[in-house]
């Protein structure tokens, strides 16, 4: 498929911490364990709406360890999803379910998801964008040739990657995606 056949833009979302809102302990972010611990990010419907108007395909892009680790039930991760989906303007939901590095190719900072996802969605990934809050999102965002955008929240942790921009919030990476576009 050379890139004359690529026809898509696209934004690929991390979940938890860009789109809904990471529980943060001690500096360090982990996904909300209920649904009741579930909140999506204020603006967001607005702000990826925005995204749809510029052109871009939203698909989100999270991995969900804590299912393999027996630390969280896969049907509440799927209740989840499907809320977001019904409250945002996403096309598609891509998950890893593995819960250590090297079990697959899917687990960020591995590409496998962005990949799949460009695949299935004929996404020029020259012409694409991924918004994380974690180095394993701007490291996948790398590896698949997209452009990156860092929401630092200031976790206790260190980007392995340069990202192309960085920002503390989702409405100023949505900002400067669309006047990359």
């Amino acid at each position: 498929m050379g890139n004359s056949s690529l026809i898509q833009k696209a934004v690929f979302l991390d979940r938890d911490g860009v789109i809904n809102k990471a529980i943060v302990k001690n500096k360090n972010p982990y996904p909300p364990q209920s649904l009741q611990e579930f909140f999506i990010v204020e603006d967001a419907h607005e702000l990826l709406t925005g995204l749809k108007e510029a052109g871009f395909l939203l698909v989100v892009v999270t991995n969900q360890p804590d299912v393999a680790r027996g630390q969280q039930k896969r049907s509440v991760v799927e209740k989840m999803n499907k809320l977001l989906a019904e409250k945002l303007p996403i096309d598609d939901i891509y998950v890893c379910w593995e819960g250590w590095d090297g079990m697959c190719n899917c687990r960020k900072p591995k590409p496998g998801l962005l990949v799949d996802a460009a695949k299935k969605h004929r996404i020029n990934m020259e012409k694409s964008f991924i918004i994380g809050d974690r180095w394993r999102d701007i490291s996948a965002g790398k590896a698949a040739s997209c452009r990156t955008v860092f929401i630092d929240y200031e976790y206790d942790e260190v980007l392995r990657d340069k990202p192309d921009c960085t920002v503390t919030n989702l409405r100023d990476a949505v900002r400067w995606i669309v006047k990359q576009s």
